[in-house]
């Protein structure tokens, strides 16, 4: 085959036939087709798309690159999580051992932050010893003896992925739905649980901003999944203003510890249980304990401890706090209305807690504390944000980030009433 002709198909509106699907990842892979004319392949179809049956070709070869982790042996079923990414999103700390304290393995590969969207694995990376890679053979184990398992994706894991992620950071590419799609789920596919929970983040400070896109990706994911034998479900829920009261890698476990010990911001339990139950349902665990009773009566916490444990963590070791801090002030008194999840990000992201390039380093005690959410009542000279970082330099640009990150309104106004989980999507709602 040729990679001019399969371009030119997608670039003329056509169908890519399985034949063709197969051999420009496959050569990709090898590199026997350049990396300009994948980035030219990738533009057409963000242009042009992709229907169901060439997203699912598509995903297939991207599994056929590498490995598929194999998780029999168990003695209970299996569920995952994906979250697309946002603003204060440490939802998979308490989650994993929430749900593995109901009674399901949570095989749950994780990445890192880029830009403003912060990393699983950089989260826990701030915990002292604990170690983001392990072989098959440990996770396996920790699945059988522990429940969860929070770690990086092995390199042969889906590389067709990391070759085209790469690309379409670069080209413009980003945004098409059909890559972004197969991209996630050949990565959940390939890691071999029976059963997936999709957290589709939408707002200011998620990749989608419109909800109509955000649901056009859950339901080409849930359909992935299923196409593929994984019960699939999605929720779509609210990233407009961040999750939480913490951006920021050590500020984010220490907010995850407050709700595994039955408290912590009502928005992160809310979700935490919502997706947790999702979890537990996907996978077939019904009619016992709930992720609610599992936070507030200490079993998720025990399962935490183990967890991180098993992969060289010490779970009683002080988290790392950072040396400086400043404070941005509430400019009057009244009511916070708005609170922009991306500036948030930026903010956290210039203090150091984030990355412009994956091999940049990250503070681990860098970031952002919030000290009111929309509809608190706010008083002129308090703190409305806490800065934190090692580099004090950092604080003007983080400051800029947060000039127009937020509103305060005369003591009668309300802010927006808007849902955290906005949608729902499961195979019966696909049609």
């Amino acid at each position: 085959m040729e990679a001019v002709e399969i371009i030119t198909t997608k670039r003329d509106g056509g169908r890519l036939s399985d034949e063709q699907i197969d051999w420009v990842i496959a050569a990709y892979v090898d590199g026997q087709v350049a990396h300009e004319q994948m980035s030219a392949l990738a533009m057409a179809i963000l242009l042009r798309g992709m229907d169901r049956a060439e997203i699912r070709r598509w995903t297939d070869a991207m599994i056929a690159s590498g490995d598929r982790l194999q998780l029999t042996g168990l003695d209970r079923p299996t569920a995952d999580k994906h979250s697309t990414g946002g603003v204060g999103d440490k939802i998979t700390l308490p989650l994993a051992p929430a749900v593995a304290a109901c009674g399901a393995a949570v095989p749950q590969l994780s990445g890192r932050g880029l830009g403003h969207t912060g990393g699983t694995l950089d989260k826990l990376e701030s915990i002292n010893g604990w170690r983001a890679s392990i072989t098959d053979d440990e996770l396996r184990a920790q699945l059988r003896d522990v429940g969860a398992v929070i770690c990086a994706a092995n390199e042969r894991l889906v590389p067709a992925d990391r070759l085209l992620y790469a690309l379409r950071d670069v080209t413009g590419t980003v945004e098409s739905i059909p890559l972004i799609a197969s991209s996630i789920m050949s990565k959940k596919i390939a890691e071999g649980t029976g059963s997936l929970v999709l957290d589709v983040k939408v707002g200011s400070g998620a990749f989608m901003k419109h909800v109509e896109d955000a649901r056009e990706l859950a339901r080409t994911m849930v359909a992935l999944g299923e196409d593929h034998g994984v019960r699939t479900v999605a929720l779509i829920t609210d990233m407009a203003t961040p999750l939480g009261l913490t951006a920021g890698n050590a500020l984010e476990v220490a907010e995850s510890l407050e709700v595994l010990e039955g408290g912590g911001p009502p928005d992160v339990v809310e979700l935490t249980v919502a997706l947790g139950r999702e979890m537990l349902t996907a996978a077939g665990v019904t009619g016992g304990k709930d992720p609610a009773d599992a936070l507030s009566d200490g079993t998720a916490m025990d399962v935490w401890r183990r967890m991180i444990t098993a992969q060289g963590g010490d779970p009683d070791a002080p988290l790392p706090s950072a040396r400086e801090t400043d404070a941005v002030l509430v400019p009057a008194d009244g009511v916070l209305v708005r609170l922009d999840a991306m500036a948030v990000g930026v903010a956290a992201w210039r203090l150091g807690a984030g990355r412009a390039r994956k091999e940049d380093p990250v503070q681990a005690a860098a970031g952002v504390v919030l000290h009111a959410k929309p509809g608190a009542k706010v008083r002129a000279g308090e703190p409305l944000f806490t800065l934190h970082t090692d580099e004090p330099e950092r604080f003007e640009r983080a400051r800029a980030a947060l000039e127009d990150a937020y509103e305060v309104a005369p003591e009668r106004s309300r802010p927006e009433d808007r849902p955290l989980v906005l949608d729902r999507v499961d195979a019966a709602s696909l049609g």
